[in-house]
């Protein structure tokens, strides 16, 4: 699995249910990435989605502690549920999307994290766990410096250098 994700300067991701930001450039990096692929989420980052709809031209899966069902979409309500889903997509990538409880529930199963970082700092709620700071995890590329509307941003690359092989029932 991989995860993506756009955090603040101080790995912030989320306020009150939304992306504090909205940059076309990344906007379309998750796009390309995510289309035609797999993407998991939860159950609140599938309503701040436009109409709390799944996204188009993607499998989606909520994965969700309670009995919950989604127009198209995959639910599962424990993570060795979700291995047995995604195995049935074996020819795609899978990306993690969000929001905050499912990003710590899955990150050791991701091989890759494709984080957009924006420095900036404005309120928030919710948070990614701070990359930089765990040992196992590497930043393998950086992106030249971008700006939309007075904001800089770059996109990384980061490995998981102990990824964690997903539990199967």
């Amino acid at each position: 699995m991989k995860l993506i994700v756009a955090v603040d300067k101080n790995w912030g991701i989320g306020q009150n249910g939304d992306q504090p930001y909205h940059i076309p450039e990344d906007q379309a990096f998750f796009r390309k990435k995510t289309a035609d692929n797999v993407v998991v989420m939860g159950r609140v980052t599938l309503a701040a989605l436009p109409g709390g709809r799944p996204l188009k031209n993607r499998i989606n899966i909520v994965l969700s502690r309670g009995d919950i069902e989604v127009p198209g979409a995959q639910t599962c309500s424990s993570v060795s549920e979700l291995a047995g889903v995604i195995e049935k997509h074996a020819d795609k990538d899978v990306f993690v999307i969000g929001g905050q409880q499912i990003y710590e529930i899955l990150l050791d199963y991701c091989e890759y994290a494709y984080v957009t970082k924006i420095k900036s700092s404005p309120a928030v709620d919710r948070y990614f766990p701070n990359l930089d700071t765990i040992d196992n995890w590497e930043l393998v590329a950086v992106s030249e410096t971008k700006t939309h509307n007075g904001l800089e941003f770059c996109f990384c690359e980061y490995r998981n250098l102990s990824q964690v092989i997903l539990p199967r029932n």
